[in-house]
């Protein structure tokens, strides 16, 4: 199913042009309008049933088209070498459609010898020489009837009178105009368009499939330097998932949505669809550029690709972190219970002095949303005693002094750290690299630190913090600079955002002030929560990498260049793989690995 914010919009009131803009087209969702065209002239001037063949045919009979002739009917795709574009009379195609209705009625011996001598005429005889004994694989496909770019091409302007552009429109400078028109049942490839576009229509019926752009990867788009580069390269009635194994889930972000005449949807840019038509049916669509793509200047091209990596980035984090916790809360009780013993017996004894009979109370992650009673008025106090701390607080200030003497008593202490010291740095960042390193994205379970972090609400965390400050400074000290892992980092700024959305200003100042007023060298803190942070940023960027990797070799297995050149070395390389995976453009890789000089056949290079 797709998501809720992404769900298709049902209009029965046409909105204005404000409204559009501001409701519909800058959220890029798909709307349907109802009965949007019925006013048209177009809507009963065209209609099948009540001779709109003939209107049709008088109007502009003798107009030249250019209509798509599919090796592949009913479905025309948009690669050239799945379909020829041809020439003929817009009054052969209205042949056509004359012959396909009446078909089923020489099927059932019904029709007279003077109706087949008139379907047999000069038009529907020419089409004959043309396409064989195939009418119905003829497609009226982008048609224009206006067009700024190109008005030379348009060849069905007569018909704009007859038409007119939706009233929430009004303020759009439109790109064309087109008409879309079939005699047999047709459907349309999977594919996006690079413009907005309104789908109007006019007469029969239309079933369109949508997929919004973050499907991409599971609907395997052509390469962009394709003619088709708009196009899924997979066959969606029929996926061959040796080829497209992603393809199978492509269905759970669909929506579909049936078109009856008279009804408008409006098809955002950079959305998939596939539209299917049902016989004679005829529709107009109006496309033009977006704000955006309008606003888009050359120069600004880096800029844009920053931004996007760093938002896909900043995606990947967040999903990664979700599913960091989901496993990390299912290992955390039983690696918790364990830690308890690790603390020295003096701050034990302290802990368990003050715990009033609550050593039993059971601490786990249903505590995490559950504040402080009166948590709004929360007073920060520079002292915090732990006497006043409530037993979840306690609970979880002893299980954090465990975990970093369990820790300090199993560590090599003939080299203390000076966090002031260049030793002392280089330890750090040394540790910091281990660290990268060992990270496993899958064991949040083995991480007790950063599972008592994430299953603690930000106020209670809060006075954990304060108290450790007040009665364990090198503790804390120690459990910053030497416990916090990359992914306890992220929990750990995460849950300080969390903190300043709950306190005051004043308060927020108080807290900070005592957190790091306990540490000999407080930029060292800082920096050891930013370099984690930042550290995990890396490994989500890598795990996007590994994804990336994953896909190249579904498509060609290991024999595949990249596994076995030392082109991955490059950040180059690294970016590049990246953003093909994120976008679904496996083939990319293929060419750009080319330009650089790496095949099967020269793995030297």
């Amino acid at each position: 199913m797709a998501e809720e914010s992404l769900r298709v919009c049902q209009l029965e009131e046409i909105p204005c042009p404000r409204e559009f803009v501001s409701q519909i087209e800058s959220r890029n969702i798909p709307a349907v309008f109802k009965g949007c065209v019925k006013n048209w002239k177009a809507f009963s001037l065209w209609d099948p049933s009540s001779g709109g063949l003939d209107y049709l045919l008088e109007r502009v009979g003798s107009s030249m088209v250019e209509a798509m002739l599919s090796r592949s009917a009913p479905v025309f795709y948009g690669d050239i070498r799945g379909h020829e574009r041809v020439q003929l009379p817009f009054s052969t195609f209205i042949g056509y459609c004359n012959e396909h209705i009446q078909k089923p009625r020489r099927d059932c011996e019904v029709s007279s010898e003077s109706e087949r001598h008139e379907l047999e005429g000069s038009d529907t005889k020419q089409g004959s020489m043309l396409f064989g004994d195939a009418p119905q694989q003829i497609y009226l496909a982008q048609v224009p009837i206006m067009s700024i770019e190109n008005e030379e091409r348009v060849q069905l302007g007569t018909l704009r009178e007859d038409i007119q552009r939706p009233a929430f429109l009004e303020t759009k400078e439109l790109a064309s105009i087109n008409l879309w028109m079939n005699n047999a049942h047709s459907r349309s490839s999977t594919h996006y368009d690079p413009h907005q576009n309104v789908l109007c229509v006019v007469s029969g019926c239309k079933q369109v499939v949508l997929w919004p752009p973050s499907a991409s990867p599971f609907l395997y788009p052509m390469p962009l330097y394709g003619e088709a580069s708009n196009h899924s390269a997979v066959n969606l009635e029929k996926p061959d998932l040796s080829i497209h194994p992603r393809a199978e889930q492509s269905m759970e972000y669909s929506q579909k949505v049936i078109l009856h005449a008279g009804d408008a949807l409006f098809i955002p840019e950079g959305w998939f669809h596939q539209v299917d038509s049902e016989d004679l049916t005829i529709a107009v669509n109006f496309w033009w550029r977006s704000n955006l793509m309008s606003g888009m200047s050359e120069h600004m091209d880096a800029y844009y690709l920053r931004l996007l990596l760093r938002r896909l980035t900043d995606k990947q984090m967040v999903r990664l972190f979700h599913i960091l916790l989901c496993i990390g809360n299912t290992g955390q009780n039983r690696v918790l219970g364990k830690s308890i013993a690790g603390a020295s017996t003096s701050e034990r004894r302290t802990i368990e002095q003050h715990n009033n009979g609550q050593a039993d109370y059971c601490y786990n992650g249903s505590d995490k949303n559950c504040a402080p009673e009166d948590s709004k008025a929360n007073v920060i106090k520079e002292k915090l005693m732990l006497h006043e701390l409530e037993p979840p607080t306690l609970k979880a200030l002893q299980e954090l002094v465990s975990l970093v003497h369990d820790r300090v008593n199993v560590a090599d202490q003939s080299e203390p750290v000076d966090s002031t010291s260049t030793k002392g740095s280089a330890f750090r960042e040394k540790r910091e690299h281990v660290n990268c390193l060992k990270a496993n994205f899958s064991c949040l379970e083995n991480d007790p630190v950063a599972c008592v972090l994430s299953n603690l609400h930000p106020l209670t965390l809060q006075n954990v913090f304060l108290a450790m400050a007040h009665n364990f400074p090198r503790t804390l000290e120690a459990l910053m600079l030497h416990l916090l892992s990359p992914v306890g980092a992220e929990v750990l700024t995460r849950k300080f955002d969390e903190m300043d959305q709950l306190t005051a200003e004043e308060d927020r100042n108080k807290f900070y002030e005592v957190f790091y007023g306990a540490f000999d060298d407080q930029c060292a803190a800082m920096d050891a929560i930013l370099s984690g942070k930042e550290c995990f940023a890396r490994q989500a960027h890598g795990f996007s990498i590994e994804l990336g990797f994953l896909q190249i070799k579904e498509l060609h297995g290991e024999q595949h260049p990249v596994f076995y050149c030392g082109a991955w070395h490059s950040r180059t390389c690294w970016i590049n793989i990246w953003v093909f995976a994120l976008t679904g453009q496996n083939h990319l890789f293929d060419e750009w690995l080319s330009d650089l000089g790496f095949c099967k056949d020269n793995v030297s290079q």
